[in-house]
C-alpha cells in the first residue's frame, strides 16, 4: 500500500456546542499515486456541511475550522468541485468537454489542478506535459500544498461574492490560479531548483499579472480578489487569512539586500492599490485602505489611510480580512485621537 499524500477535508460538527472544526486527514491510496482513493468515499452525511470554516469577525471559529489533522478519505471541496463541474456541463454542453478534461477526467483536486495551471502556463518550449509532471510531483509530495490549496478555495468561495461555486476559483479565478502557481514556485525554490522556480514566476507573471517572488512566504486561507498587478517581494511574508486586493505592493525601499520586505500580520485586509513599503510590520487583524502608502509599522487592529499612511482607529479584535469591510464607518472604527509613530 501506498499513499500519493493527498490530503482532504472534513467538516466535523461538535455537538458540545463549541465551533465546528475543519479537519485535514491524509487519504490512503490503494495503487501507485493516487489510485482514485484522493476522492474518498465521500458521504453526504448531514454534520458534512459547508463551509469548513464560517465566514465572519471571529478569528478563533476561522482558526478552531482548520485544525485538527487526522486521517480521513473524505474531501468535500473535491466533491462540491466534481458536482458543480457535472451540473454546469449539463447546462452549457459547448463546455462539456473543457470540464471533462480539468475536472471529471481526474480523480483527485491536486491533479485538476496541475492540468488546469499547466494549461494556463504553458508556452512552446515548456510544454503542458511537461508542467503537469511537475505540478504533480510538487503536490502530490507536499502535505502543506494540499491543505492550503483547500484553505484557499475555501477562502475565495467565503469572501468573494463573485465566487459562487468552489469550481469557479479552480477554473476562472485567476487570483486563486496565479496563488497556486506561486506555491509551487515556492517548493521548488525551497528545494534548490531555483532557475524553474524563477522561470515559473516569470511565466506566472505575464499570464496572470501577479508577480509573486517564489521565496516570499505566504500563509494558507488567502484571498487574492482579482489579482491584476500585485506585486509580492522576496523577503516579504504574508500571514494566515490575509486578504489581498488588486494593485498591492509588498515592495522594498531601495536596493538593499536582506530582509527587506514587509511583513503582513494573519488576518489583515490589505485594501486595492496600496502599496506598503521596506522591512515593517503590518500587524494582526490591520487595515491597509485603498490606495494608501505605508513606510511605518501599523499597529495589530487598527486603520491605516492615506498617503503617507496614517492610524484613523481600533476595532477590539475583528479581522478584517473575513468581513471583508473596506470603509470607516463609525459602526466598525472607533476614531482614537492618535499620532502615528515609528514604533
Amino acid at each position: 500500500m501506498t499513499s500519493c499524500g493527498c490530503l482532504v477535508l472534513e467538516k466535523v460538527e461538535d455537538h458540545g456546542g463549541e465551533a465546528a472544526r475543519g479537519r485535514v486527514k491524509l487519504a490512503p491510496s490503494a495503487g501507485s499515486a493516487c489510485g482514485g482513493s484522493c476522492a474518498g468515499a465521500w458521504r453526504s452525511r448531514s454534520e458534512a456541511i459547508f463551509p469548513i470554516y464560517v465566514m465572519g469577525s471571529s478569528r478563533a471559529s476561522t482558526v478552531a475550522a482548520a485544525r485538527g489533522i487526522v486521517d480521513s478519505a473524505e474531501d468535500p471541496i473535491w466533491e462540491a468541485v466534481k458536482s458543480e463541474a457535472k451540473s454546469e456541463a449539463e447546462k452549457e454542453p459547448i463546455l462539456s468537454s473543457f470540464l471533462y478534461a480539468s475536472v471529471l477526467s481526474h480523480d483527485c483536486l491536486e491533479r485538476a489542478l496541475s492540468f488546469v495551471l499547466a494549461n494556463r502556463l504553458e508556452d512552446p518550449t515548456l510544454l503542458a506535459t511537461q508542467l503537469i509532471d511537475i505540478f504533480n510531483d510538487v503536490m502530490m509530495n507536499n502535505k502543506d500544498i494540499c491543505r492550503s490549496i483547500r484553505l484557499d478555495a475555501q477562502a475565495f468561495k467565503d469572501r468573494d461574492p463573485a465566487c459562487a461555486q468552489y469550481s469557479w476559483a479552480l477554473l476562472y479565478l485567476k487570483g486563486y490560479q496565479s496563488l497556486q502557481s506561486y506555491r509551487i514556485a515556492n517548493v521548488l525554490w525551497n528545494q534548490g531548483r531555483k532557475v524553474l522556480a524563477l522561470a515559473l514566476q516569470s511565466r506566472i507573471s505575464e499570464v496572470f499579472a501577479v508577480d509573486i517572488h517564489p521565496a516570499a512566504k505566504i500563509g494558507e486561507g488567502i484571498l487574492l480578489d482579482h489579482g491584476t498587478g500585485l506585486v509580492i517581494g522576496e523577503t516579504a511574508v504574508v500571514g494566515n487569512w490575509v486578504s489581498l486586493m488588486q494593485g498591492v505592493t509588498l515592495g522594498g525601499t531601495g536596493k538593499e539586500h536582506g530582509d527587506r520586505h514587509p511583513k503582513i500580520g494573519q488576518g489583515a485586509l490589505i485594501g486595492a492599490g496600496a502599496t506598503i513599503l521596506g522591512n515593517i510590520n503590518v500587524g494582526e487583524g490591520a487595515m491597509i485602505a485603498a490606495g494608501s502608502l505605508v513606510l511605518k509599522n501599523v499597529p495589530p487592529h487598527s486603520m491605516a489611510v492615506g498617503n503617507p499612511a496614517k492610524v484613523v482607529g481600533y476595532k477590539g479584535k475583528e479581522d478584517p480580512s473575513l468581513t471583508m469591510k473596506h470603509d470607516a464607518r463609525r459602526d466598525y472604527f472607533e476614531h482614537v485621537a492618535i499620532r502615528y509613530s515609528d514604533d
